[in-house]
């Protein structure tokens, strides 16, 4: 009896020692991706002052998802909280106490919305920059120059508490940081033009890729908590729903968030993209429509 009892502790022994071994190296591994210091070289983006570019900064605000993160006065919002995969608030970026320091520049607005790295040079956890890594010059200095004039708001910016879960799923491959992915010397257009195409589709639709991937074949949403639902294929694929749907019905879930069939989209599909302006809606129906059929990805 006591050779068997010994035995069982040494197994549980060496189990205790494996956990704690292994949450050492997880939580030393995803230490130094959010410690780490990027040096990346900023290409200077002309930040207009004008009317008509600070209203299309607006628009860029709020059809690309910058209010669900930071609120709608832009002074901050808690995105995450949840014990396994920790507390993730958007900052407040507005000038006011709490909020973006006295120095930031525009080379910061830049670095952290087209490079996801912070004005100290550490990568932005959960920054969606690789959506907004293909903006045009154009639209980069409008979306900055709106955020510029945004009034002053006096909220503290709560701090990032990356959870056990998130860090174990950053070092499989789960979450990645979007610094370690975007390729930060890639050229830029200067400007785009918005037509009824697919190329303009196909810019718009970059706004779509943090959530339903880069083939926007759908699947586990990157750093989503377990009760998210997968995001849906938005290939023509049977699996997805557009194979079915026409144009009216893509455009009226877009601007409802219901499906033909009168259900709503679960509440994590953004409602921003409601605002999006007619030509973008519907260049973004036809890009979609010229994807190649892909299986839900499996991230």
């Amino acid at each position: 009896m006591r050779k068997v009892l010994r035995r069982i502790l040494q197994v549980l022994g060496v189990i205790a020692f494996l956990l704690a071994f292994g949450f050492v190296a997880v939580n030393w591994s995803s230490r130094n991706r959010l410690r780490r210091a990027y040096q990346v070289k900023v290409a200077p983006v002309a930040i207009p002052t004008g009317a008509d570019a600070i209203a299309q900064g607006r628009h860029l605000a709020a059809t690309r998802g910058c209010y669900d993160c930071h609120g709608d006065d832009l002074g901050g919002a808690v995105v995450l909280n949840d014990v396994a995969m920790g507390l993730v608030a958007g900052p407040n970026i507005t000038r006011g106490p709490g909020g973006l320091p006295a120095d930031f520049s525009d080379t910061d607005f830049v670095r952290a919305i087209r490079h996801g790295i912070a004005h100290d040079g550490h990568p932005l956890f959960l920054m969606p920059s690789t959506d907004y890594a293909p903006f045009s010059d154009e639209d980069l200095g409008a979306l900055v120059a709106f955020l510029k004039s945004a009034p002053p708001v006096n909220r503290a910016t709560l701090p990032v508490n990356v959870g056990p879960v998130a860090r174990l799923l950053m070092v499989a491959g789960k979450i990645q940081l979007a610094a370690e992915i975007i390729d930060h010397d890639h050229l830029r257009p200067a400007k785009i033009t918005p037509g009824l195409t697919v190329d303009y589709g196909r810019y718009v639709a970059n706004a779509c890729t943090g959530c339903h991937g880069p083939n926007f074949s759908g699947g586990k949403i990157p750093a989503g908590p377990p009760d998210w639902p997968p995001a849906a294929n938005l290939t023509p694929h049977p699996s997805g729903h557009l194979a079915k749907w026409s144009e009216a019905d893509f455009l009226n879930l877009l601007r409802t968030g219901k499906r033909p069939d009168g259900t709503a989209v679960n509440a994590v599909m953004p409602r921003a993209f409601g605002q999006l302006n007619e030509v973008e809606q519907k260049s973004l129906w036809l890009f979609l429509k010229s994807l190649p059929s892909v299986a839900t990805s499996d991230r």
